[in-house]
């Protein structure tokens, strides 16, 4: 899919790269949802589904963060507070920290949640709000969004679909 350029591209980017991933995710055994046998987000790392999935509440909670307190009108922090652009290893490894306690059916509901979120989200701006102005630096906000969602669930794909070939899954 191309890079959105509007808002309703960006709602049927996120809603495509989530359906694929989902039918993806449904065809993994929760047996090994835990195993650390998939390719890390950072360089010589792994992980598993688990933390894959993990990363992806964690982006799309932080997306949602940023819209809230942008709304209060606080000060936003990105990526993070107490992280920065080069430091994306170690926010991952936050992210499946944050959620390693979670059953593998909660995960895979907070994703969901997360997902509705930030549909609702997108929903509420207007098309000059998601892309007639730079929103960060030089990048608007849908375009900020869709880093953030759309691009890492259809990255999710490829790397869950890869571990599944690998696994004789799929």
């Amino acid at each position: 899919m191309s890079v959105p350029e509007n808002k309703s591209e960006l709602l049927e980017a996120i809603e495509e790269s989530f359906d694929r991933l989902w039918r993806e995710l449904a065809a993994v055994p929760e047996g090994l949802t835990r195993e650390t046998t998939l390719e890390g987000h950072a360089k010589g790392t792994v992980m598993s589904v688990h933390d894959l999935v993990s990363y992806l509440v964690g982006w799309s909670e932080l997306v949602l963060k940023w819209h809230q307190r942008r709304r209060a009108g606080l000060s936003i922090d990105l990526p993070e507070t107490g992280y920065k652009w080069n430091e994306l290893g170690r926010l991952a490894s936050k992210f499946y920290f944050d959620h390693a306690e979670l059953s593998w059916p909660a995960l895979l509901e907070r994703l969901a949640d997360a997902k509705a979120r930030i549909v609702v989200l997108v929903e509420g701006y207007s098309d000059a709000e998601l892309y007639g102005a730079p929103w960060y630096e030089k990048y608007t906000m849908g375009r900020m969004i869709q880093f953030n969602t759309s691009s890492p669930l259809a990255n999710a794909r490829g790397r869950l679909r890869k571990w599944k070939k690998a696994k004789g899954l799929g």
